[in-house]
């Protein structure tokens, strides 16, 4: 049983940890260089040194995340020849019997894409999603989408619940918009750019700081961590040295678009917008019938996780998901535990929700900025320690003093472990606007550090959110689409195959529920997501 001392040992052991690798920084004023190699996707820095068994990974994820070809642009670009929702319907496909649908059938729908004009296109690669829903039933489950690559789709859906069922299909961009987003991710790599502050005396400066700098005449600082090898550059201060370095923050946007192209992210026009169906958009589905055989679809790789009924997320595979309906539920099943959350804003949610819906629970004033963090909440009475850290650059946020600046694999070497231990994690929101090697390499050091965790640790707890889908505008299309969530997705359940760690699903519980998409899930949703999270800390006896 872990009691509050030992708890409190615990953190003085993650910081006592911590303060010994953060802050070793190579500052040697150096130029880091560009690849050249053709066989890269992108043009970044040649600067991340990588195994042969890492470099072949790289270049396995680049293979499997390959997106179909798009068209290149005409110039001036009109949108005529462009995929269009309008002109573009989706079609419910006959049940394979000739007869009844029934639960576990599978449905399988066809979409149809046309341009503005009305003609049929002839090749793949726009962005859709699916999803197959009942709102008086508070049912919802999603859709898997195959690119037949000759401007036709198939969405097929598992049938899971008795009654109605309508369809429902998205076109968030179009395959023209992909090729401005390959574009301005292989040439502008730096379109988002920080600003490092330096301080010593009374001087203070600033300069451009990233994952890679451009090459000019001005010295470059080198703050890539040595133990994990996660490069980071700041243009050197004409006054300072690179050791006077002492804090971060967003820099800004450059919007990196060719005359026109802007015309591709409208929203109401071609981004985020419903196809309408060219018949029926539901069915209605019968129970299942004794003996029905199983049905499986010869187009879907595989089935949804899970699926909405009456407002409740089911888990389909794995753990069953549990109804924690009220505080002392959660509170019981949190009982002696240290709850370690690490990354973005979307993480950070799933900690302020549990100090608002747990009275016993309160946060520690550790006077931090409410972006940034850390933050660190404790229950006495039932022996509750919670605390979450943003992730280490690039992170998208207004000031951050840069001993706070931790990377997620750096703070798991600090964590002792064991079964009174729970670790929660999601890397993705600030990564869309770099190449997907930079995500790679960032979830490749966070896996060896899980792998060492769970050596000396086997029955710790480690849980891993996924991205999700969200509101588009030109700016976060951008920077951050549901396109690049998609690739980091694929790419962050490869990387972590195989370990005995669990998945939130949070790309379905958005996609299938019918609120609208946001970066950070509406109450609903996150509530769903505590419940799957509590599941797996506290699965009922035989799971």
């Amino acid at each position: 049983m872990t009691s509050l001392i030992g708890i409190k040992g615990e953190v003085q052991l993650l910081a006592k940890s911590s303060d010994q690798f953060q802050n070793k920084w190579n500052t040697n004023a150096v130029i880091p260089t560009i690849s050249t190699d053709p066989h890269r996707n992108h043009s970044f820095c040649n600067i991340h040194p990588l195994s042969p068994e890492e470099e072949s990974e790289v270049s396995l994820l680049l293979e499997s995340i390959a997106w179909p070809k798009t068209p290149a642009l005409l110039s001036p670009l009109s949108l005529s020849q462009t995929s269009d929702p309008a002109h573009s319907t989706f079609t419910i496909l006959p049940c394979r019997k000739g007869g009844q649908w029934y639960i576990g059938d599978q449905l399988e729908v066809t979409i149809k894409m046309c341009d503005f004009r009305g003609h049929a296109k002839t090749s793949g690669g726009d962005v859709l999603l699916a999803r197959l829903h009942n709102l008086e039933l508070g049912a919802g489950v999603a859709g898997q989408v195959v690119d037949h690559l000759n401007g036709s789709y198939s969405a097929v859906f598992s049938l899971l619940w008795e009654g109605r069922a309508q369809v429902q299909v998205t076109l968030v961009h179009p395959s023209e918009a992909i090729t401005v987003l390959h574009r301005t991710t292989f040439e502008h790599h730096d379109r988002v750019f920080f600003h490092g502050i330096f301080r010593s005396g009374g001087i203070t400066e600033t300069t451009t700081c990233n994952v890679c700098l451009r090459q000019t005449q001005q010295p470059v600082c080198n703050y890539t961590d040595l133990r994990t090898g996660e490069p980071w550059f700041c243009y050197k201060p004409k006054k300072l040295s690179c050791d006077a370095r002492v804090s971060h923050k967003i820099g800004g946007y450059n919007q990196i678009l060719k005359t026109n192209e802007e015309k591709l992210f409208q929203s109401q026009v071609n981004m985020k917008v419903f196809i309408q169906a060219s018949g029926p958009a539901d069915v209605s589905v019968l129970p299942k019938k004794d003996g029905q055989p199983q049905v499986t679809s010869s187009i879907a790789e595989s089935g949804p996780s899970g699926y909405y009924y009456q407002g409740d997320w089911r888990a389909l595979n794995g753990t069953t998901v549990h109804q924690f309906k009220t505080p002392s539920a959660i509170s019981q099943c949190l009982k002696e535990k240290v709850i370690y959350m690490y990354g973005d804003s979307t993480v950070r949610q799933w900690f302020e929700y549990l100090v608002s819906v747990l009275p016993d629970l309160k946060e520690f004033d550790l006077h931090s900025h409410r972006q940034v963090g850390p933050f660190m909440a404790l229950d006495y009475v039932n022996n509750i320690l919670m605390t979450f850290r943003v992730h280490g650059p690039p992170i998208r946020i207004f000031n951050i003093l840069i001993n706070e600046l931790r990377y997620i694999a750096n703070e798991l070497d600090g964590v002792s472990g064991g079964p009174n231990t729970v670790v929660i994690f999601g890397v993705w929101a600030h990564f869309g606007s770099f190449p997907i090697e930079v995500y790679i390499w960032r979830l490749q050091s966070i896996r060896k550090a899980v792998v060492q965790l769970l050596s000396r640790a086997p029955d710790t707890l480690v849980i891993i959110r996924t991205g999700n889908p969200k509101d588009n505008t030109i700016h976060q299309a951008l920077f951050n689409s549901d396109w690049h969530t998609l690739q980091r997705d694929k790419v962050l359940r490869a990387i972590f195959k195989g370990l005995d760690v669990h998945f939130v699903n949070a790309w379905e519980m958005v996609l299938a529920h019918n609120l609208p998409h946001n970066l950070h899930p509406q109450p609903p949703i996150i509530k769903n997501i505590i419940n799957a999270i509590l599941s797996y800390i506290c699965p009922q006896k035989g799971e």
